[in-house]
């Protein structure tokens, strides 16, 4: 049985820059920056951690401390791991303490996945963030963005042109009717983050894992 975590630090992961603020790659900022309109908690600057960040008083039903802390790192996703690992040693933080939301293109849009620890699957921004914390022991929640189109073709360039699909999606914004049912898979992301403050990790992953929203 997992033990019930009290996390602390809530990371959202993304690009900085306004032509990447309504991509498919910077779900995990719109999840927090969700977070802080729900929680009433102003995000900022903040250089110390590379990053976007705040912290607020929550009810001691959502937090043990009374306190929680959002970030989104600033500095590109590839190299995230420098804006967590900078949080971290701040406020003497524990990787295990430390929850990770970031986008998925093995789930389709409107799924998510919640895992208490587990490699980077490919993803750059958790790779770095492994790499700085020295540890793939944290939770996640990974939310789905799809894997676009299909490529086809019979010669060596498939994997190129497969390459630059994925770099399109990820990097692309969201179709009108991917638009309309976002606000609905943020609802689905900030009950989920909720449940885990409430009802801890393990009860979260068997009420929400295997909860959708219809595209």
């Amino acid at each position: 049985m997992l033990e019930t975590q009290s996390i602390s630090l809530i990371v959202g992961l993304g690009n900085p820059g306004t032509e990447y603020e309504r991509t498919r790659h910077n779900i995990g900022f719109m999840a927090i920056d969700r977070l802080a309109t729900s929680w009433s908690i102003s995000l900022g600057k903040e250089k110390r951690f590379y990053g976007i960040f705040g912290e607020g008083r929550l009810s001691i039903r959502l937090a043990s401390s009374g306190k929680i802390r959002l970030l989104k790192p600033t500095t590109y996703m590839n190299v995230s791991g420098q804006s967590v690992r900078a949080c971290a040693d701040w406020f003497k933080g524990n990787p295990a303490n430390i929850l990770v939301i970031y986008d998925d293109m093995d789930l389709p849009l409107g799924k998510l996945r919640l895992r208490p620890s587990g490699s980077a699957g490919g993803h750059n921004g958790m790779k770095s963030i492994i790499s700085h914390l020295g540890t793939q022991n944290f939770p996640r929640l990974r939310l789905g963005i799809g894997r676009g189109g299909k490529v086809n073709g019979d010669n060596n360039a498939i994997a190129s042109k497969a390459n630059q699909n994925v770099t399109n999606h990820v990097l692309g914004g969201f179709s009108s009717a991917e638009t309309k049912i976002l606000p609905e898979i943020l609802d689905l992301a900030e009950s989920t983050v909720t449940s885990i403050l409430v009802d801890g990790l393990e009860k979260a992953m068997s009420q929400y894992n295997s909860r959708s929203i219809d595209v």
